[in-house]
């Protein structure tokens, strides 16, 4: 077997791997891969075929040569240290004493027979409580070792295996797999980037550098496992770290967490406090007028034993006074409920959430995936000037010209990609749809025509002058650039119906031939995607551009690409995603509850309104509004219109961060000088004429518009760009299943199901 793989070549020991993976030393190891042929000659000696992956026969070598990617796991605190932690506290240490006066002085003067009752059943309760404790704090550990067990065993990475894609846990990952990684995943191992795409990457759980950084193929080209790609292209990058021999694994094994105590804990801990204090003083006063009364009714007969009495009543004052139980209870209590709430398909992050999530006044939830199956389907469209209802799509032939166009552009401007087999090699009944399911969508689309997406890509693209461009939230839009063999540049750009209609000056016909747009055609057209949204389908518009040569290209189309104009519209498409089941229940018991239910979503206004109805969010006196308004309100409109406001459509991560920001007071600028930090890139804004203007305020004018206070808002959220609005809602709730790593880091509660029944089961704990 190893023969087969290994026909010579160098050979590549750990050492080796290890000089080329050291932390901090970027141009150290970028000149020990040089020395190595670059990352072709590294893949050459590790005989790996990038274009195909590894075989399944290598794995099991190169898996016995440099072992599993499994982590070291950060040691549990034994039960004898809780313990000591537990009889460090300084009430069991004055018990631990006053039962060792008593046990001596029993003794003394009582004998051994009755002598050591005393100050043994001191003994027995300091024994009883330290233990308690402690084997409460063993016992979370355990459980929150199991949540996290259980979390690692769900998680799925995509390499290249076999020629096909497939999905399989980070653990099975082996040094020479091609892994394949997108905006917002989680790099589960040390990689170098194999292909023309790059990307940026945010390193702060290893190095604490906030600011992203680059990663290409002839610039940084390392990835590091543990950090997050956080924007860029599709890349693909061989495994080099694995496991204790990552730059991750090198430091997981010191790793300590410390407990957080919960909002509730600190306040009984703070009460626990003043109530030992009050207990002290009493105490003391009562120790002072035993020891005064020993003179004064005794006579100054028994001094000793009356010194001892008056110090054992004393400690029993203060023992009896402080409620050490409460805070024991509380803690109890709240690990029972991250069990069961785990059950109920909510991973508990940060255990204040528990409490915080009961006191919700607000939700603000995404459409796709939570409130829908995230299931998305092209049912009908417009192709080559022609509509096609429900019916006629299914049975639709399409001009050769118009299907090519249309065809190319679902198989290159794409972050998505099918996997047909599963970790075991079996055919799947449905192919799982990996990265954007609205391009997967699409994907199935053209699947259904006949035609190999995969194959389409790799004969009309190439990674080393064409571009593709990932969505841009605020252009509503991706975008892809090829150069074809013919010397011609082709643009396709895919996005938002009616933003991407605005840059149409010419449509494609049913021959397939550019015909200019007329006002009264593309009215007909808005129409055709307003009646689609009605129906609560979501509308797409793909649409391409072409350029004579490359000479035509703007100088910055690499990182500028002209998608915003003279744009030739190809087809309009109607995806239907289905509510999920429960989800009218959910929604309707949340509002019973007092909880205010609102979506926010990228999707237009006619669909998202058409959803919010059917799910009972758009009530006939709520309101529904664009992004691109309510982030142009002053802060008095927007709270003018927040007891109706239901549903938010186009809406960018930014709104969603202000609506949450309005709600909740989170980072409202205190005073001046915070607001014109935050308003530094708007010089045009001065504090004197905006600050009652912009979004999102002042601290001084929220404050005094809400005397009661805030909201207790959740807010829901699936993407990287979703994290500044889950940081800021009291709690965030991310997808367990489509959400990023990104999104799930910045959450505190990961919804496991993605439901939204599962968010109101939460706030019922």
């Amino acid at each position: 077997m190893t023969s087969a793989i290994q026909p010579g070549g160098m050979d590549i020991t750990q050492k080796m791997l290890d000089d080329l993976n050291v932390e901090q030393s970027e141009v150290e190891n970028k000149s020990h891969l040089d020395k190595l042929g670059g990352v072709e000659g590294l893949a050459r000696s590790l005989h790996v075929n990038i274009t195909t992956g590894l075989t399944s026969e290598q794995v099991i070598v190169l898996r016995s040569k440099y072992g599993n990617n499994q982590f070291p796991v950060s040691p549990l605190d034994s039960y004898l240290s809780l313990l000591i932690g537990a009889l460090s506290d300084t009430t069991l240490l004055i018990l631990i004493a006053a039962a060792s006066v008593s046990l001596v002085l029993g003794i003394l003067t009582e004998g051994t027979e009755h002598g050591w009752i005393e100050g043994g059943a001191i003994f027995i309760a300091v024994f009883l409580v330290s233990n308690i404790s402690a084997g409460n704090d063993y016992s979370k550990q355990l459980q929150f070792r199991e949540l996290e067990k259980t979390s690692a065993e769900d998680e799925r990475c995509s390499v290249f295996r076999d020629s096909n894609i497939i999905r399989i846990n980070p653990i099975d990952i082996v040094v020479g797999d091609i892994l394949i990684l997108q905006a917002g995943d989680q790099i589960p191992a040390d990689c170098i980037i194999v292909d023309h795409h790059s990307v940026f990457s945010n390193e702060a759980s290893l190095t604490g550098e906030p600011e992203d950084k680059k990663k290409s193929k002839d610039g940084d080209c390392f990835l590091l496992s543990s950090c997050l790609v956080t924007e860029g292209e599709e890349v693909r990058a061989l495994v080099i770290g694995i496991g204790i021999r990552s730059q991750w694994g090198k430091i997981k094994a010191n790793l300590v967490t410390e407990s957080v105590n919960t909002p509730l804990q600190d306040k009984l801990e703070d009460m626990t406090k003043l109530i030992g204090y009050v207990g002290m003083v009493s105490a003391f006063g009562t120790f002072a007028a035993l020891v005064i009364s020993i003179w004064t009714r005794n006579n100054g007969q028994n001094v000793v034993q009356g010194f001892v009495d008056a110090f054992i009543l004393s400690v029993t004052i203060v023992v009896v006074a402080i409620p050490e139980g409460l805070p024991l209870a509380v803690t109890i209590s709240l690990a029972y409920s991250t069990k069961k709430m785990y059950k109920d398909q909510c991973f508990i992050r940060v255990l204040a959430a528990c409490e915080t999530m009961g006191n919700a006044t607000n939700i603000c939830s995404d459409k796709t995936g939570t409130l829908t199956e995230n299931r998305m389907t092209v049912v009908e469209g417009v192709f080559g000037d022609t509509m096609y209802n429900q019916e006629e799509f299914l049975k639709m032939e399409l001009n050769e010209a118009v299907q090519t166009i249309i065809t190319e552009q679902c198989s290159i401007n794409r972050s998505a990609y099918l996997i047909h087999v599963d970790s075991n090699g079996k055919t799947l009944d449905r192919p799982n749809i990996i990265g954007n399911k609205t391009e997967g969508a699409l994907l199935f689309m053209i699947k259904s025509w006949g035609f190999n997406y995969e194959a389409i890509h790799k004969a009309t693209f190439n990674d080393d002058v064409d571009r593709i461009f990932s969505f841009n939230s605020v252009k509503k839009r991706s975008t892809a650039i090829i150069h074809r063999r013919d010397g011609t540049v082709r643009l396709y750009c895919k996005g938002a119906s009616e933003i991407i209609m605005k840059d149409c000056n010419f449509y494609l016909d049913k021959r397939g031939k550019v015909i200019p747009f007329t006002a009264s055609k593309q009215e007909e057209y808005y129409q055709q995607i307003l009646n689609m949204a009605d129906n609560a389908l979501r509308t797409l518009v793909l649409a391409h551009k072409d350029y004579s040569s490359p000479s035509e290209l703007p100088s910055d189309w690499q990182t500028n690409p002209p998608d915003s104009f003279d744009l030739c519209m190809d087809c309009i498409v109607g995806i239907i995603d289905p509510l999920r089941p429960d989800v009218k229940e959910a929604v309707a018991t949340a509002q019973k509850a007092g909880v205010v239910v609102r979506m926010v979503t990228g999707d237009n206004i006619a669909t998202a309104s058409a959803i919010a109805r059917q799910c009972g969010i758009l009530t006939s006196d709520g309101l529904a509004v664009e992004g691109p308004v309510f982030r142009k309100m002053s802060p008095a409109e927007v709270d003018a219109i927040l007891p109706r406001l239901q549903v938010m459509a186009r809406s960018s991560p930014d709104d969603k961060y202000l609506l949450v920001t309005r709600l909740n007071g989170y980072a409202i600028p205190d005073g001046r000088e915070e607001w014109q930090a935050k308003f530094k890139h708007r010089p045009e804004l001065s504090w004197e004429n905006d600050r009652d203007k912009v979004l999102p305020g002042y601290r001084e004018e929220w404050e005094a518009t809400r005397p009661e206070g805030g909201h207790i808002v959740g807010v829901t959220g699936d993407g990287t760009n979703d994290a500044p609005a889950l940081k800021a809602a009291d709690v965030g709730l991310s997808m367990g299943l489509t959400g990023t790593k990104v999104a799930q880091g910045a959450s505190d509660i990961v919804i496991l199901d993605d439901r939204f029944s599962s968010i109101v089961r939460a706030i019922m704990w």
